[in-house]
């Protein structure tokens, strides 16, 4: 692991690099994106158990009532949101997290075949 001027150099050319900027842009608007609907489902749960207990507590089968079915499902969401998240990050962003990768040590093996030239 590089340390001093070299790890500073490291680090400041992943954070120049504009394949991280995408990175962690993608990152971001899918982490914020993804948040924000989980936390509509909730309020809206939550919404619905303040303003319209009635609602929940009628039967749609005779024996359950509405509150279940919704309660599990935003239990449900919640997994189904993050299985999301994984495959993406899985998938996308570790194919653009390689790149950068790949950027860097290009640029590396670049600079360290520069330098011996001279």
């Amino acid at each position: 692991m590089p340390s001093g001027e070299a790890g500073d150099s490291h680090v400041q050319a992943v954070l120049d690099n504009p394949r991280f900027k995408l990175l962690v842009q993608k990152k971001r608007m899918l982490s914020w994106s993804l948040s924000a609907l989980m936390l509509i489902i909730y309020i809206g749960f939550i919404l619905l158990v303040a303003y319209a207990p009635e609602f929940l507590h009628s039967s749609f089968s005779g024996v359950i009532t509405w509150g279940i079915p919704l309660g599990v499902g935003v239990i449900v969401a919640a997994f189904v949101l993050c299985a999301v998240y994984s495959v993406i990050a899985n998938g996308e962003y570790e194919r653009l997290t390689q790149e950068v990768v790949d950027d860097i040590k290009s640029a590396e093996i670049s600079a360290n075949s520069q330098q011996g030239d001279h």
